[in-house]
């Protein structure tokens, strides 16, 4: 490791040493590990260990990253805690619910997921790893929920979104009990009571709209006992068949099927952990809890990226608009390939300065 390198991963050393609260040994570790991720982009372990910026042989650093993994606690609500305060935003926050899963051998690895929804993507915040395949139920989400309330405080929500799969009667009550204001589609061949009209299914308030027209249902309509109001739109599908999107809302807006779009950042984001970040799907890990630690640093990774990214489109090169007018890269991928250069340029002192002060919040 040059002098160079070290001056980098002390200046590190002082930011996290302050939030983490854990040995020196530890945040030593975790400041390289941090910068191999973003060196190297895989958390698989053998290119990990190339990428630490340690004297010692790749071989050492390799089972240094097995020993963390297989013994040391990580205390996710301490990571979340780390995570908001370096959030590019103030409170009221958008959040996503939503759940990501796939299969490592015969092994089922299911993240059910709370992110903040900001400028095109979810920073993740907390989660939960599944035991299982499939749904998550109904109490495992309020779990999940009541741990955010626990540490942010609930007016720190502006808005729970959530797609399709996050539906029911103790859920939705929960969430109106709590008086959290959510965007949650549901199903269009759902039961809905209409009062002074009895039950029908969910798309018939909305079958005599025109493809892709909007419309507000004014009344307040029964779904599983729960009073919600309900905004639809009939569009088609990529099969070209008609469906309709239903979203149901605590409050009357007109505006819900607007705001239940962002819901979709937080597939951006499982997209820059899997395929077009970190390819969180290259680890090897099939025990739960070591996953999750994995990502607890990833999201560390992934939050200092995205303020980078912010910072380099403001101040130092705004980033490429391309003819269909989407950005060539997102926040997210801008600021990864700035911290990236910055550390693996032994010189580029002035361009990892500035990572450092984006993560300092300075």
């Amino acid at each position: 490791m040059t002098t160079r390198d070290k001056n980098k991963n002390s200046e590190l050393f002082e930011i996290f040493n302050q939030n983490l609260g854990w040995h020196k040994v530890r945040v030593k570790f975790f400041v390289c590990f941090i910068c191999a991720l973003c060196k190297v982009q895989t958390v698989c372990f053998s290119r990990l260990a190339e990428g630490f910026a340690s004297e010692a042989k790749a071989e050492s650093t390799l089972r240094r990253i097995q020993r963390f993994f297989a013994e040391f606690i990580v205390d996710g609500d301490m990571i979340a805690r780390l995570v908001y305060n370096l959030l590019p935003c103030k409170p009221p926050y958008r959040l996503c619910l939503d759940r990501t899963n796939w299969k490592f051998g015969s092994v089922d690895i299911n993240i059910l997921m709370i992110s903040v929804a900001w400028q095109g993507v979810g920073i993740p915040l907390i989660w939960s790893m599944l035991p299982k395949r499939g749904n998550s139920n109904q109490e495992e989400r309020r779990h999940l929920l009541q741990r955010y309330i626990n540490l942010f405080g609930a007016d720190s929500i502006e808005s729970l979104m959530a797609d399709r799969e996050f539906i029911g009667r103790e859920w939705f009550e929960n969430l109106i009990c709590k008086q959290t204001p959510f965007y949650i589609r549901i199903k269009e061949k759902m039961w809905v009571d209409v009062p002074h009209k009895g039950k029908v299914r969910a798309f018939w308030l909305f079958n005599s709209l025109s493809i892709n027209t909007a419309l507000f249902y004014p009344k307040i309509v029964y779904i599983d006992g729960n009073l919600v109001y309900l905004s639809g739109m009939k569009v088609l599908n990529k099969d070209n068949k008609i469906e309709f999107v239903i979203i149901a809302t605590f409050r009357p807006d007109p505006n819900a099927l607007t705001g239940y779009k962002d819901r979709w950042q937080i597939e951006t984001m499982f997209k820059a952990y899997k395929s077009s970040g970190f390819n969180l799907e290259d680890t090897h890990l099939t025990n739960l809890e070591r996953i999750s630690k994995m990502l607890s640093l990833i999201s560390v990774a992934f939050v200092w990226a995205y303020r980078v990214g912010i910072y380099r489109n403001d101040h130092i090169k705004p980033i490429k608009i391309k003819k269909h007018g989407r950005k060539a890269f997102s926040f997210f991928k801008y600021g990864l390939t700035f911290i990236a250069n910055a550390l693996l340029n032994p010189f580029d002192i002035k361009n990892f300065e500035i990572c450092i002060k984006v993560l300092s919040c300075t």
